[in-house]
């Protein structure tokens, strides 16, 4: 294992991640490497419609209505890692957002579950929910839609 790494130290890393704005600090000794990714860097992607039609995956879970319209109105919330998704804090809690549920920027859309740690992710915008794409406990990919925001 490594020598030079105790508690104090990762502490130390941690800390420098979050004063510098660094999302990953890579340490090797030898063969063995230690790794910390900030969870402070909520990555949000959005998507600008363009010409070309989206078109309904085959797997949509039911969700989508097959006349789904071909220009997506709104802001696209994207998933910005691989993991689960928990539309609530908690099984016996309520969904931090539904359709139809009114949002300002900074508000707490759901959360993904990525190596046993809980990564929230906030929204950019005010707006409204107008769709939510994929259902809790669903194994996500990056860069999936999770949700529109109008």
């Amino acid at each position: 294992m490594f020598d030079n790494i105790n508690a104090e130290f990762i502490d130390q890393m941690i800390d420098k991640i979050q004063k510098s704005g660094l999302g990953k600090i890579v340490v090797q000794q030898g063969d063995t490497i230690l790794t910390l990714e900030s969870k402070k860097e909520n990555i949000r992607y959005t998507h600008t419609p363009s010409a070309m039609p989206e078109t309904a995956s085959p797997a949509t879970n039911g969700n989508v209505p097959s006349e789904t319209p071909a220009v997506v109105q709104g802001h696209v919330i994207k998933s910005p890692i691989v993991g689960t998704f928990y539309s609530s804090p908690s099984p016996e809690k309520p969904p931090f957002v539904t359709v139809g549920t009114k949002v300002k920027k900074g508000d707490v859309l759901f959360i993904i579950e990525s190596m046993k740690l809980m990564n929230e992710v906030t929204s950019e915008y005010n707006g409204t929910v107008s769709k939510i794409s994929v259902n809790n406990g669903e194994a996500i990919e990056f860069g999936q839609e999770i949700m529109i925001i109008e």
